[in-house]
C-alpha cells in the first residue's frame, strides 16, 4: 500500500512543498526562493520573509500537488516544519498544514527542521545501516550527531558561536559577493589558491568535538581591512579559497575524530553547506582512507526543501506518531539529543 504525504517547509526564506510516496519516491519538490528579495540586504529579513511566505504558500502547495498528479483527497497525511527557524516564517507553513490536516481529517506530523535535514539522506538511501554519524552544517547550525536508530540522537559536538554557513555568509558580505554566501564563495574559490592566504583553524580544547568559526570570520575581516588600509591589492579568490579550506579542514577533522571513536556504519552530510562540493569530496576522500563510507544528498535536498520534511513524516506515520492540531511554532527548537 502506498503512503502519500505532503511536506511543507517555511522555516527561513524558502517556501517549499513536496509530495513524497513511501518515504523516498519524490513525486514533486517545489521551492519558491526569496534570494532576489533578500540579496540587497545581505541576509534574510524576518518580516519580509514571512510576508513573502504568505503570498507564496498556496500557489506552491497547489503546484506541488499538480506536478505529483495527486489531489488533496489522495493525501494520507501532511508533514510540516515547526522549528527551529524564524517564528513568523514557521507560522505560515504550520497554519497551512494544520488547515489541510483539519479539513481533510488526516494526520499532522510536526517535524524538527534539523531532523528533516538528516532524513534527506534517507530520500536517496532508505536502507541506511545504524549507527550513523551525521554532520548537520547549515546557515544556522553546525552539529555533529550520533544516530543510534531512527529518532534517537546523541549530540557529540556543536558550534559555540557562528555556524559554518553563517561564517560563509558574513565573509561573502565583506567580500561584497552577495547573498547567499556559500555558493558564491565556493565559485570564487575555484579561481584561488587555498594556500596563498593561510587562516587560523580553531580546534578548541583537546578532546572536544565542538566547533568555532567566529575567530576565522574575524581573521578574514581583519586581513581585508588591513590590506585595504595599506593600499594593497587583495586577491579575493585566494581569500575565498583560504577561508573555505579552513572551514572544510576543521569540519572533516572533527567528523573523522568522532568516527574513530564511535565507528559508525556510515557517515552522513546534511544541511545547506553539505551542498559544498569541496566539503563533500574532502570528507569522502579522507573517510574512505580510514574505511568509512559517506552519504551526501544531492544539492537540492541539502538546502531547505519539503521533500526531506515529508520523508521524516513518513517514518512518523509508520509509528502512528502524529501531532495535535494545537502544535505551535518553536523558533528555538532543539534536536532532542542527550
Amino acid at each position: 500500500m502506498s503512503v502519500i504525504l505532503l511536506g511543507v517547509e517555511t522555516s527561513c526564506d524558502e517556501t517549499a512543498a513536496a509530495v513524497v510516496e513511501n518515504g523516498h519516491l519524490v513525486r514533486s519538490n517545489t521551492i519558491a526562493s526569496q534570494f532576489d528579495l533578500h540579496g540587497k540586504f545581505g541576509g534574510v529579513v524576518p518580516e519580509v520573509a514571512s510576508r513573502r511566505h504568505l503570498e507564496s504558500i498556496n500557489p506552491v502547495i497547489r503546484q506541488a500537488l499538480e506536478e505529483a498528479d495527486v489531489s488533496f483527497r489522495d493525501l494520507d497525511g501532511v508533514a510540516v516544519t515547526y522549528g527551529p527557524g524564524l517564528a513568523g516564517s514557521l507560522l505560515v507553513g504550520l497554519m497551512a498544514a494544520k488547515t489541510i490536516a483539519y479539513a481533510l481529517d488526516i494526520p499532522l506530523f510536526g517535524i524538527n527542521h534539523l531532523e528533516a535535514h538528516i532524513y534527506a539522506n534517507f530520500l536517496v538511501a532508505p536502507d541506511l545501516p545504524f549507527p550513523l554519524l551525521c554532520l548537520i552544517v547549515s546557515g544556522g547550525h553546525t552539529d555533529l550527531v550520533l544516530i543510534t536508530r531512527l529518532g534517537e540522537y546523541r549530540l557529540l559536538g556543536r558550534t559555540r558561536d557562528d555556524a559554518a554557513g553563517e561564517a560563509f555568509d558574513k565573509v561573502a558580505r565583506v567580500l561584497e559577493l552577495g547573498y547567499p554566501g556559500g555558493p558564491l564563495i565556493e565559485k570564487l574559490a575555484r579561481e584561488g589558491d587555498p594556500e596563498a592566504v593561510p587562516f587560523p583553524r580553531a580546534y578548541l580544547e583537546e578532546g572536544t568535538l565542538d566547533f568555532s568559526f567566529s575567530g576565522l570570520k574575524t581573521a578574514v575581516i581583519n586581513y581585508l581591512d588591513r590590506a585595504r588600509r595599506e593600499g594593497r591589492k587583495v586577491a579575493e579568490a585566494d581569500v575565498a579559497a583560504g577561508f573555505q579550506e579552513a572551514v572544510v579542514g576543521v569540519l572533516v577533522d572533527k567528523v573523522l575524530a568522532a568516527a574513530r571513536v564511535h565507528r559508525p556504519a556510515r557517515i552522513l552530510l546534511a544541511g545547506g553547506v553539505a551542498a559544498n562540493r569541496v566539503l563533500a569530496r574532502e570528507l569522502e576522500r579522507r573517510a574512505a582512507a580510514e574505511g568509512f563510507g559517506v552519504t551526501v544528498p544531492p544539492p537540492v535536498f541539502c538546502t531547505d526543501n519539503a521533500a526531506m520534511v515529508a520523508c521524516a513524516g513518513y517514518y512518523r506515520y509508520l509509528h502512528g506518531d502524529s501531532s495535535p492540531l494545537t502544535l505551535n511554532a518553536l523558533a528555538g527548537l532543539g534536536l532532542g539529543c542527550e
